[in-house]
């Protein structure tokens, strides 16, 4: 078995776990059946991860758990198994299990990680989103549901409406918790939990457990034993970072070339209005760049995520609505081409590669009026890079992980938003920041 690591303080039922120590153990010794374990290995997956191994045992004794892992660490079969083990077939519209998420994408893959896993039980998932046909969803509650997977505001909908009750609810999951206190979600979730009745075992994980997300332990966990897998830097420091300094007039032709040696590469901007001009503008016959935000509809998602899963493009370009949920193998590059406005969002945001122990490169683009901006996210962030200027004829451009990044997280004296050549900024302020119009991020025309 896993040794774990007992801290002292006001819990004594807490534990960490180092996630890059090897795992010394299998799903059988962790308590999980035959059945769910020929499940896993028929789709290759053979090993517990750290959080799955420092969580399972817990959840299985029927105790509450708050685990702490980064995003991509494997998370789903972490509390996904347990409640596997512990649900059983479940009247019409009475499930008894559900797992609240914070974005539509997360409650499908959650479905699709967990569904051939259930099938090996007997039990029937279904997930429920905004955005998709409700008439759908309350046909399947009506034929019968035992695990509902839901971000929290198409539940309620649907709880008002008489669809589906809490009445039978036995085992609660907050997925993402952090997120969901961030979205605005507080209030729904306890709409939600307040009809749940008794004492559910509950299991809630996350990033991290400040603020409001810690308000959710202390209100619907039964002492919880709180479990963190822990590195000796964060996850995302295991990561190849790079923040390079850009001249707005050539910042696309620098994210071009920094992109043309990514085999699969998410790439964030801050506006929608943003995500579909930079889509557009990377978008060249051989290497297909696709936009997806908040203003995407469903059905659009979806057929946008399903071609960058199965390679036909190579670029997915995202608003922060892909920051948490997306999860795709082999994403090797992700590209903030508009920095985040936090730490937080820039860990979430990273956190699309480099996930389960894989490789991956996060370039950052650092425009001029941004350089304090992005010191302080930094900070926040817990990470320290200089700001390295460079031209589009730079030769490091083709292969950024061939170079050391120098610590800190200062441009020289001389720049002025010109790769360090010391060339002006253009006057007027930001770029494209006339009429209260969203910045441009330093596109060309056409």
């Amino acid at each position: 078995m896993v040794a774990l690591t007992e801290k002292t303080g006001t819990n004594p039922a807490a534990a960490t776990l180092d996630a890059d120590a090897a795992v010394n153990t299998t799903f059988e010794a962790l308590g999980i059946s035959q059945d769910l374990v020929s499940a896993l290995t028929a789709r290759g997956i053979t090993s517990p991860f750290p959080v799955q191994a420092l969580t399972i045992p817990d959840a299985m004794a029927g105790r509450d758990v708050c685990g702490m892992a980064q995003t991509g660490s494997g998370k789903t079969l972490a509390f996904g198994l347990p409640m596997l083990e512990r649900t059983t077939t479940a009247r019409r519209r009475r499930p008894h299990a559900v797992v609240l998420v914070p974005t539509r994408e997360l409650a499908n893959q959650v479905t699709e990680e967990l569904a051939p896993l259930a099938a090996a039980r007997g039990l029937w998932l279904c997930a429920i989103y905004g955005g998709s046909s409700m008439v759908r969803q309350i046909r399947a509650l009506h034929a019968g549901v035992d695990i509902v997977i839901a971000t929290p505001g198409r539940l309620n909908d649907l709880l008002e409406r008489g669809e589906l009750t809490m009445e039978a609810i036995s085992f609660v999951v907050l997925d993402e918790a952090d997120q969901m206190a961030d979205m605005g979600f507080l209030p729904q979730i306890k709409r939600i939990l307040d009809q749940v009745p008794g004492k559910p075992q509950t299991l809630l994980f996350s990033a991290t457990l400040d603020g409001v997300a810690g308000a959710l332990v202390e209100r619907y966990q039964e002492n919880p034993v709180r479990l963190q897998v822990i590195s000796k830097t964060a996850t995302v420091d295991t990561l190849k970072q790079r923040f390079i300094g850009v001249d707005s007039r050539e910042k696309l032709d620098v994210a071009a070339r920094i992109l043309a040696s990514a085999n699969r590469a998410v790439v964030f901007t801050r506006t929608t209005h943003g995500a579909d001009r930079l889509a557009e503008a990377l978008d060249t016959p051989g290497r297909r760049a696709l936009p997806i935000h908040g203003r995407c509809s469903q059905n659009q998602r979806e057929r946008t995520l399903a071609q960058f899963s199965r390679g036909d493009a190579s670029i997915l370009v995202a608003t922060n609505v892909a920051a948490r949920g997306l999860h795709v193998d082999g994403v090797d590059v992700v590209m903030h081409f508009d920095p985040p406005e936090d730490g937080k969002t820039y860990l979430h945001r990273s956190g699309r590669t480099a996930r389960a122990g894989a490789d991956g490169m996060v370039v950052t683009l650092v425009m001029n009026d941004q350089t304090r901006d992005v010191v302080h996210l930094q900070r926040e962030a817990g990470v320290d890079f200089a700001i390295v200027p460079m031209r589009t004829d730079d030769d490091r451009l083709s292969d950024l992980g061939a170079w050391d990044a120098p610590a800190g997280a200062l441009l020289p004296d001389n720049f002025r938003g010109g790769g360090g050549n010391g060339r002006p900024a253009p006057r007027g302020g930001r770029p494209g920041s006339r009429g209260g119009r969203p910045q441009n991020s330093g596109f060309r025309r056409r």
